[in-house]
């Protein structure tokens, strides 16, 4: 045993302390290794193979290590054979690849024919060669979206959609239940069930996407006896990482291969926990020990990534949640730098702040700015691209140049050029003041004329008296916004012209969310900003959207990172900028409505903290878009860490100052207690909340009550329906009565 330590440091100058050295010699039963950011994970989960093949003589064959992605499962065994260049490598896979394999064998034994309907992406090699591989579950949901809704999905949507259909999947959640599930898409559980008739309306062939092999893949095990004992006995030890973001069926279909034997390593943080959106299961971890009683639970809890200063704030910071392993990260690194809390003045001067911190760094891939929306990318692109800072973005996300809402801004632009065409008028005939029907809009486009289509509009087409004054109006605001700068352009479309309005019905109508929408409108004027034309608009926004596919390849070179947090996760750097800290970003404004939401919002900050190894700056800012901003909660919560409080006052002091809260009634949406603006006329008691009744959500307006169970309240709002903690309502005021008047 010591040989084997003694060797690996020896030959690598790999030296394991106390804990990792544990974990290497727990081969057998089952082990839940949590693993603290920055703790070495990786290391010892290649060391603890190494050790099963050359200590313990077990064939490599005989181990399956399931990792979170492709990507993770090639470094892995790239890893694995940089330790030991002699050995062969165990079997490293995604658990979607080790599910195709079971689910290709089970239908090739059925004689069943089947196709997967998604990309290669996520598959192995063999799912990659395999004949049946062909991608169109988008364009199957696209046209169900279409004659279910009558209107074309928007990307938003589709990404929306296929979030929900992948979460009741990975929950594997009933039919009966998946309306239970809260979706802002049109219709969405009825495109969902439709969707899956569709899939097997081929007796011949039978449609599968990723999520179908994952339940398949279940049900296989679950029901034949012959196959699962096949996969049992080909593995006598399996290890799992990343297990923090691993669903429901795959917690199932790992279960299942290890009863036999239950030689089960689960590497994990529930720390880190950031994908329940899409499924992911972290609760099993805090009950591992009742799956498996005899289970050995090791911490990992030294930080050998970070400086003192941003470990000791960083684990006293994710304390503030109560669902999770109580752990003590520490490091022995010294310190280097606090952490850093910069104010802005307002949103505007984020990216100015950040061109002028890098414009003198030299090694910029040790950089990374952090955000949690990936809209917030694109103002940032655009200010470096101008400053010439290099940046590779990790997940870049070329939709926003494809959204509706800049296609649309694009489109009045167009308007103001040329008001002769119909098809462009047809793009947004909806979407401003002029109030033009369906109907109006189809006379009109019979019209063979090359005139004005307000000229035709206001001779040929029947409108309604106050239609005329506003269309002409209209016309008169389209021919001045050609000599407009960019800038004012869009201010003119978004209130002369009312599109900011006309977002806010469509928002209503179809549960979108405004301030994401508003977001696209503030980056768009951001991009404007010194421009001269509106042609020069267009080729920026062209040249961005080519700089933007030039930025995914600029991976190893030397440029600053530009990532969401949840696309950090597993990476780090020597500096970190994390920016757009404000009330409403994260925490969400949904966030803070459901206890479990808060806690991993919390995560996704923690995340963000523990990527960075010497300086950590966290950015906020007091307005946008003329609106006062508040900063996180969380950004306070590390203030307060840095330099707490002052606890001395009195008690009579407090309670002074909580009468004082309590009586100033028209400062309610200003004071605020533990961080929640106080609201007096809240429901505090959970008897109040009866089935029937309509109540004021501080989020999401009026709404009926439709059912209240133990934990939850379900609620019915004009634009969609949600499920909320009663906890969280109570506890944070969300809540208060109807005031009906009489």
């Amino acid at each position: 045993m010591e040989d084997f330590f003694a060797d690996m440091k020896n030959d690598l100058g790999i030296s394991l302390n106390a804990v990792q050295k544990k974990a290497v010699l727990q081969t057998d039963g089952p082990l839940l290794l949590l693993a603290s950011p920055g703790s070495g994970k990786t290391t010892t989960i290649i060391m603890r193979i190494g050790y099963l093949i050359k200590q313990k003589g077990i064939n490599p064959n005989r181990i399956k290590a399931v990792t979170f992605s492709k990507a993770s499962a090639n470094d892995m065994k790239d890893r694995f054979m940089r330790f030991y260049p002699d050995l062969q490598a165990p079997d490293f896979s995604t658990i979607h690849s080790f599910a195709f394999e079971v689910v290709r064998n089970y239908y090739r034994g059925m004689g069943t024919s089947f196709r997967i309907i998604e990309g290669e992406q996520e598959l192995g090699e063999s799912a990659a060669r395999d004949e049946n591989i062909h991608l169109n579950k988008k364009l199957i949901l696209r046209n169900l979206f279409k004659s279910i809704v009558g209107e074309n999905i928007t990307e938003d949507q589709m990404e929306e959609l296929v979030t929900y259909i992948s979460y009741v999947k990975n929950k594997m959640l009933p039919k009966d239940q998946w309306s239970t599930v809260s979706c802002d898409v049109p219709k969405a559980e009825q495109i969902i069930i439709q969707y899956e008739e569709f899939k097997r309306a081929d007796r011949n062939q039978i449609l599968l996407d990723f999520d179908d092999m994952l339940t398949v893949c279940n049900e296989v095990l679950e029901n034949n006896e012959k196959l699962l004992s096949l996969y049992q006995q080909r593995y006598d030890y399996i290890l799992t990482d990343e297990s923090q973001d691993t669903s429901l069926v795959q917690h199932s279909i790992i279960e299942k291969l290890v009863s036999t034997h239950k030689n089960l390593c689960v590497v994990a943080d529930d720390d880190q926990s950031i994908y329940s959106w899409r499924g992911a299961e972290p609760s099993y971890l805090l009950e591992f020990k009742k799956v498996y009683p005899e289970a050995v639970i090791l911490f990992m809890e030294q930080n050998y990534r970070s400086t003192q200063d941003i470990v000791n704030v960083s684990n006293q910071f994710i304390k503030r949640n109560k669902n999770r392993y109580e752990k003590n990260m520490f490091t022995e690194n010294p310190p280097n730098k606090p952490i850093e809390i910069s104010k802005l003045i307002n949103f505007n001067e984020q990216s100015k702040y950040l061109v002028k911190e890098l414009k003198d760094e030299e090694d910029l891939k040790e950089i990374a700015i952090l955000y949690r929306n990936n809209s917030s990318s694109i103002g940032l692109m655009n200010d470096f691209d101008r400053a010439g800072i290099p940046f590779y973005m990790k997940d870049a996300d070329n939709r926003f140049f494809s959204h509706w809402v800049v296609q649309d801004i694009l489109n009045f632009m167009r308007m103001a050029f040329t008001d002769k065409r119909p098809d462009i008028l047809e793009k947004i005939h909806l979407k401003f003041n002029g109030y033009i029907s369906k109907q109006q809009m189809s006379a009109l486009k019979q019209l063979n004329t090359n005139d004005s289509v307000f000229d035709n509009l206001l001779k040929h087409v029947k409108l309604q008296d106050y239609q005329v004054k506003l269309l002409k109006a209209s016309q008169e605001t389209f021919k001045e916004m050609k000599e407009m700068k960019p800038l004012q352009a869009i201010r003119v479309i978004r209130d002369r012209l009312g599109y900011d309005k006309a977002l806010e019905k469509i928002c209503k109508s179809l549960g979108f969310r405004i301030d994401y929408l508003i977001g696209i409108l503030d980056t768009l004027e951001e991009i404007a900003a010194d421009l001269k034309s509106l042609e020069d608009f267009a080729k920026r926004l062209k040249h961005l959207e080519a700089v933007l596919k030039t930025a995914k390849r600029k991976k190893g070179q030397n440029a600053v990172t530009l990532s969401t947090f949840h696309s950090s996760k597993g990476l780090e750097f020597e500096k970190v900028y994390m920016i757009d800290l404000v009330h409403g970003i994260i925490p969400s404004s949904e966030d803070q409505t459901d206890s479990g939401l808060m806690e991993e919002s919390a995560r996704l900050f923690y995340v963000g903290m523990t990527r960075a190894k010497k300086q950590l700056k966290l950015i906020t800012y007091g307005y946008r878009d003329g609106k006062k901003a508040e900063e996180s909660l969380f950004v306070t919560d590390v203030k307060n860490i840095i330099n707490p409080p002052d606890l001395s006052a009195s008690k009579e002091a407090i309670t002074q100052k909580n009468i004082r809260i309590r009586r100033e009634v028209g400062s309610s949406n200003r004071e605020k207690i533990n961080g929640v603006p106080y609201n007096p006329n809240a429901i505090r008691e959970k008897e109040a909340l009866r089935t029937g009744i309509t109540v004021v959500h501080r989020v999401f307006g009026t709404g009926e009550i439709t059912n209240v169970d133990e934990e939850y309240i379900h609620m019915k709002f004009p634009s969609k329906e949600k499920k909320l903690s009663i906890k969280a309502c109570l506890d944070m005021g969300l809540l208060e009565p109807m005031i009906k008047e009489i």
